[in-house]
């Protein structure tokens, strides 16, 4: 046994250091060249980004595409040939399909810095980022799929088993299907979020009662940054089978509202002018809506409705917010006494409708009185 070992490896010896000398030798040149392209290239060419994105993988592509073709020209008597030719041609394709890996992610990068955001051109850059994403990801598991499955194919048993396989591949095709139905479907919702835009990258959605904007889009969910930082995860599928509020679906300009109730003898007029100078004041308004109307009346109070829009939806709720605090203070500053209030109605009790003790206010001469709230409702405040 061991004069058999000897003799294997003094059979190895020639064949080995080949290898080893045209590894070495293709992995030295690799790095040279890649220096050089480095050096004459700038950083934000598009061969530049390919090549920085694939330079490990494309380097490790090489060095086994060479030692698979010095194993091929060693003498077919060596031992354990066969199944080194095996091993350097399984760790090739995996090495292929890292590479191709690489290379189909640069293709994504350098889409997206190909059409950055500009001003006024934000909506084609979004569209462009959300479907190069999508489709970027779908292309990379059908790359690792496929890559696996020609590794796998270099076994003879895997070989074997698939040929038993194709007998059974109506029954074993519906029970993958039925077992991988989340997954396939969250891969055929990306692709038909991708295809039709229902919403892109940094659009701003109303998802389950959350304001939020679309942070990161993978292959099967979509994460969503809410106003205080929170995330939330939505599975793909979700989107094709539940209505949303996008936001900024063409426009990013929104409209927002501010409530106030107050009594019926305050004027109108001077809110409007407050309105428009708080409006005038701001930097968020964008000087587009800006409108006062009475929206609503009740025994109690009045309900004026103040419109005005913003640029985006977090400028327009920053703008409410400061309105709505400028015009309760000019009613507490001008009109106090018009505030929201409880009307009560003064009732007289008759002596023959009381059978309690006369209280001090009677015993003194003055009618007892009772108030009664003109409704059961309380008071409504300021919307």
């Amino acid at each position: 046994m061991l004069q058999l070992i000897e003799a294997g490896l003094s059979a190895w010896l020639t064949p080995s250091l080949t290898a080893l000398l045209a590894v070495v030798a293709t992995y030295l040149i690799y790095r040279l060249a890649l220096a050089i392209i480095r050096h004459f290239s700038e950083p934000t060419a598009v061969a530049r980004l390919f090549l920085d994105a694939a330079a490990r993988a494309l380097g490790v592509f090489l060095c086994l595409l060479v030692l698979n073709v010095v194993l091929a020209a060693a003498p077919g008597d060596l031992p354990w040939l066969d199944t080194l030719q095996s091993l350097a041609t399984l760790l090739l394709i995996l090495a292929l399909t890292w590479a191709l890996v690489r290379c189909t992610s640069a293709i994504g990068e350098v889409i997206v810095k190909l059409n950055p955001v500009l001003e006024g051109q934000w909506k084609r850059a979004r569209k462009v980022e959300t479907q190069t994403r999508f489709l970027v990801r779908g292309l990379n598991i059908l790359i690792v799929i496929v890559g696996l499955g020609a590794a796998l194919m270099t076994f003879q048993s895997v070989q074997q088993l698939g040929a038993s396989l194709l007998a059974s591949a109506g029954i074993g095709g519906v029970i993958l299907g039925f077992a991988a139905r989340p997954v396939l479907g969250n891969l055929l919702a990306g692709m038909q979020i991708a295809l039709t835009q229902p919403f892109r990258i940094d659009d701003v959605l109303r998802v389950e009662d959350e304001w939020c904007w679309v942070e990161e889009v993978t292959s099967t969910y979509v994460v969503l940054r809410v106003w205080d930082l929170r995330r939330l995860i939505v599975p793909l599928q979700w989107f094709i089978e539940n209505p949303f509020q996008n936001w900024s679906r063409h426009s990013a300009e929104i409209m927002g509202s501010v409530y106030l109730w107050v009594d019926y003898a305050m004027p109108v007029a001077p809110l409007r002018e407050e309105f428009a100078r708080l409006l005038r004041a701001s930097k968020l308004w964008d000087e587009k809506t800006e409108t006062v109307q009475v929206t609503d009346s009740d025994e109690r109070a009045l309900e004026i409705r103040f419109l005005m829009s913003g640029s985006d939806s977090s400028k327009t709720w920053d703008l409410r917010c400061a309105v709505r605090e400028g015009l309760v203070a000019f009613i507490q500053a001008r009109y106090p006494e018009h505030l929201p209030r409880m009307r009560a109605q003064v009732l007289e009790v008759r002596d023959s409708d009381s059978h309690k003790a006369p209280s001090p206010a009677r015993a003194s001469g003055s009618p007892p009185t009772t108030t009664k709230p003109a409704s059961g409702k309380g008071a409504r405040g300021a919307g």
